[in-house]
């Protein structure tokens, strides 16, 4: 990564404005699962030990560019509070007299946490004067540590790197463009792409990307039928995006005359409707009509994990089948547990997508993945070869002595 590190600024004495990722569920006044507040507590810590004095900002949910008591991050910074085990302010605006003056009674090692920048419209409009007021809270010093929003060109992410000295990576940001940008630029072999979740057309871009990067893709989950339909198969009820057959035949025609491996199921797990109590288990050639295709089925986890147990580098995004029903789990958790195992005999595995990290969550392999994104959209826009306006936006770093041309 080619930016400038928190690790490279002085930040004692200094305000420095860290945009974070908090949009973490809540629970009323509390909040439900602080994942994301943890993933970021090392480069707080860094620079807090630095003598730096921290204004840290995020956007809750969907508030409509407006305040909005539910989407409040006061929540957030009383569990902030709770990890860090220190006093940590809170500015009811993230901007006006009431924020500038709290930054400005900061001390060295002193934390703030400034209220949802969403709730101004002019935060994802990238305004610019918004942006100014947000800069004027620190000292010309900003981190970026908010992977999950790099992929959205708002004020607290771009517009404000505009009126700073200096734009770095934090350390999460670091340790996430380290994982998928080794992926996608120098990969250890065999590398085995899982892609799974409902729709082609949330995925296309990364399909052909990853075609030309990777050894072997996985394909489940409901995409999986647009590609099956699109070969004249027989899919039942299945979820088909019919508008995409075309575009699914014609990525599998590129497969073919390039001698990549891709891969679809041969069998699934089939009801009537995800409601349904009675399943069965079909060939996907034998899928009969009036049936659906819910989850890949023992022949498929079969030779997926097979695939997988040979990858040295393992990208995963989406679930195999419908697996918030434990009827429907089974494909899901058995390729969660492929994937651990491939990492645990050395294998890196990367796994981006809510729904799975909820999946190795559930099969409790989670410490077990060499990396877990915090940014879904923004690690499918990264693997489909999107710059990310977040990163884009910070300080190049210094070339070293010694790395030029000899």
């Amino acid at each position: 990564m080619n930016k400038l590190s928190i690790r490279d600024l002085d930040l004692a004495g200094k305000r420095v404005f860290i945009r974070a990722d908090f949009n973490v569920p809540l629970d009323g006044n509390s909040v439900a699962d602080d994942t994301r507040i943890r993933e970021t507590l090392p480069t707080l810590r860094l620079a807090m030990e630095r003598g730096g004095r921290l204004v840290l900002a995020s956007h809750l949910g969907r508030p409509k560019g407006k305040p909005d008591p539910k989407y409040s991050l006061s929540p957030v910074a009383a569990r902030l509070r709770e990890l860090l085990g220190r006093p940590v302010a809170f500015a009811a605006d993230c901007i006006g007299a009431d924020a500038e003056a709290k930054t400005k009674a900061l001390r060295d090692g002193d934390v703030l946490v400034l209220e949802n920048v969403r709730y101004h419209p002019e935060e994802e409009a990238n305004d610019p004067d918004f942006s100014r007021k947000l800069a004027a809270l620190c000292d010309r010093v900003f981190v970026c540590d908010a992977f999950g929003s790099a992929h959205r060109a708002h004020a607290s992410v771009v517009g404000i790197t505009r009126y700073v000295g200096q734009a770095a990576a934090g350390l999460l940001m670091e340790r996430e463009l380290a994982y998928l940008g080794k992926a996608i630029t120098n990969p250890e072999r065999p590398f085995v792409a899982i892609l799974g979740g409902a729709k082609v057309s949330d995925k296309i871009a990364v399909v052909r990307n990853l075609m030309h990067l990777a050894d072997t893709m996985l394909i489940g989950g409901a995409m999986a039928y647009t590609f099956l339909k699109s070969q004249g198969l027989p899919v039942g009820k299945s979820l088909v995006e019919n508008d995409k057959l075309e575009l699914a035949r014609g990525l599998l025609e590129e497969a073919r005359q390039s001698n990549f491996r891709l891969l679809l199921p041969a069998d699934h797990v089939l009801a009537v409707s995800p409601d349904s109590t009675e399943t069965k288990i079909a060939d996907v050639a034998g899928t009969p009509e009036g049936w659906m295709g819910l989850d890949v089925g023992p022949k498929t986890i079969e030779q997926f994990s097979r695939e997988i147990s040979g990858g040295r580098t393992i990208v995963w995004n989406g679930p195999l089948g419908m697996f918030e029903k434990p009827a429907f789990a089974k494909g899901t958790l058995a390729i969660a547990r492929a994937v651990a195992a491939a990492t645990a005999r050395g294998a890196t595995s990367i796994i981006g997508g809510g729904d799975s990290v909820a999946a190795v969550e559930q099969a409790g392999v989670a410490r077990q993945i060499s990396h877990i994104s915090t940014g879904g959209g923004a690690s499918l826009e990264f693997l489909a070869g999107e710059k990310l306006p977040g990163v884009e936006a910070l300080t190049d770093a210094p070339r070293k002595a010694g790395t030029g041309a000899n």
